[in-house]
């Protein structure tokens, strides 16, 4: 009797099984009608700078995560960390909220007491002064000096023989960022590392598939950072971002900092779980035996995800190859074409023996062309052309910054350059032939007009 009532439940049309497919396909219904509505009109449709690139398995992922009914981290959050790992080729990956809490929680561990050599408040951090400013403001919330090196102004990175000058006796960590997917020079950057018993963190926010030498970027120095904002490689809903623990040393402290600061390692082991250690209540503070889930070890934060997000991570995910080869696509076209423009523009360049993961295309516009950046970015913008500057450009530019403890280690001409005549226009995979056709030629009509 009890097989029969159990077989009947799960052929009824109002059964789990039978109404969960039915809302998949009536999402993918919808997704499917609103997708065929999108056509390009040049002219009238706007070309992102980017954007994410999803479809119903994506959205079908985030209901089934909701109608699990656990919200917070969980089975979904343990599979991205273990799937995102072996991807890039860390040893370990925690998920946070976003690329800046993954930087914060970055620069937070290495100033744990729990450990070795850890960094100290007034200890120095060489970083590119061209950069984004919540890698900077990670330093200062934890009292180290950021020292600014200059960027390349082809590469947009620093030069190993920037970063080797500006070593002092207070040096403790280089902090890089990939910028805009493009791989510093690592293996000359290491060796000053190792050289100098330095910390190495890198901001690989822009950067997810980025190769060097063959290897992915996120990978070199101990820990490195993702971002998954709907403007990057791929995205968790929205916001996300992902800390890539390079030393086993670092991953119960990273875990610990990023959930309230508590002592428990169990993770979340399919939502909320108790005792999956199974000495949860063999621990004391002091002399007082405490529940090991509410044993505070550090001064934390929470910078979790929720489950959801992690769901449709874990289909953006199997996606990323693709999402990448169509960046490297639209990324060679806009060279090949804007190439005939050197005269007017700095283009982009990668370092020998790397393939970047481009986030996006930039253009540097000489001092010697006949228009500036605000000339050109408007006649693009008004043509429904997103654009943007080098985020921050130089940093100690921006108001925010200009009042922070630093130290200047050279000049920075190439990073002033960035910030008055850098800019960037998309190469996301939303982006196809028409959309870069209808660039170029809004681009092409601009400089015979000012040329």
């Amino acid at each position: 009797m009890l097989k029969s009532i159990r077989k009947n439940m799960r052929s009824s049309p109002y059964s789990s099984g039978n109404l969960t497919k039915k809302i998949h396909q009536n999402v993918t219904e919808y997704i499917q009608r609103y997708k065929s509505k999108e056509k390009f009109v040049p002219g009238k449709s706007l070309v992102r700078y980017a954007g994410a690139v999803y479809d119903e398995t994506d959205i079908n992922a985030i209901i089934d995560a909701l109608l699990e009914g656990w919200f917070g981290l969980g089975v979904q959050g343990e599979l991205l960390e273990k799937e995102l790992a072996e991807y890039v080729g860390s040893k370990h990956a925690y998920l946070t909220n976003s690329g800046s809490s993954a930087d914060l929680l970055a620069i937070a561990s290495l100033m744990s007491y729990q450990f070795p050599n850890h960094l100290q408040p007034g200890d120095e951090v060489i970083t590119p002064a061209c950069t984004f400013p919540t890698v900077i403001a990670s330093m200062v919330h934890h009292g180290l000096v950021p020292v600014f090196v200059d960027v390349d102004a082809e590469t947009l990175n620093p030069t190993a023989e920037s970063i080797e000058k500006a070593i002092s006796k207070k040096t403790k960590l280089i902090f890089l960022v990939h910028t805009l997917g493009n791989p510093n020079d690592m293996t000359p950057i290491m060796k000053l590392a190792k050289k100098h018993n330095l910390f190495v963190i890198e901001d690989n926010c822009d950067a997810l598939g980025s190769l060097y030498k063959g290897k992915k970027t996120g990978t070199f120095g101990i820990l490195g950072t993702e971002s998954f904002y709907p403007a990057h490689h791929m995205t968790t809903a929205g916001e996300g971002g992902a800390v890539l623990i390079n030393d086993l040393r670092l991953k119960r402290i990273v875990s610990s900092l990023r959930e309230w600061g508590r002592a428990c390692w169990c993770g979340a082991s399919g939502g909320p779980q108790d005792g999956v250690c199974g000495v949860r209540f063999k621990f004391k503070i002091g002399d007082v035996p405490y529940d090991h889930k509410y044993i505070f070890n550090h001064i934390g934060y929470n910078l979790k995800p929720v489950e959801l997000q992690a769901a449709m991570g874990r289909v953006q995910l199997k996606k990323v190859d693709s999402f990448i080869r169509k960046r490297r696509r639209n990324f060679r076209a806009y060279y090949r074409h804007f190439k005939r423009y050197e005269d007017y523009f700095i283009l982009p360049q990668a370092l020998p023996n790397t393939n970047p993961s481009w986030f996006a295309f930039p253009m540097t516009i000489r001092k010697k062309a006949p228009f500036d950046r605000f000339q050109l970015i408007n006649y693009l913008e008004d043509h429904l052309i997103q654009t943007r500057p080098m985020f921050a450009g130089n940093i100690l530019k921006q108001p925010g910054f200009t009042r922070i403890e630093h130290r200047t280690a050279e000049p920075l001409p190439n990073s002033n350059l960035i910030f008055s005549n850098t800019f960037f226009i998309g190469v996301y995979p939303g982006i196809e032939k028409e959309q870069r056709d209808y660039v170029t030629s809004v681009f092409d009509i601009f400089l015979k007009k000012h040329g």
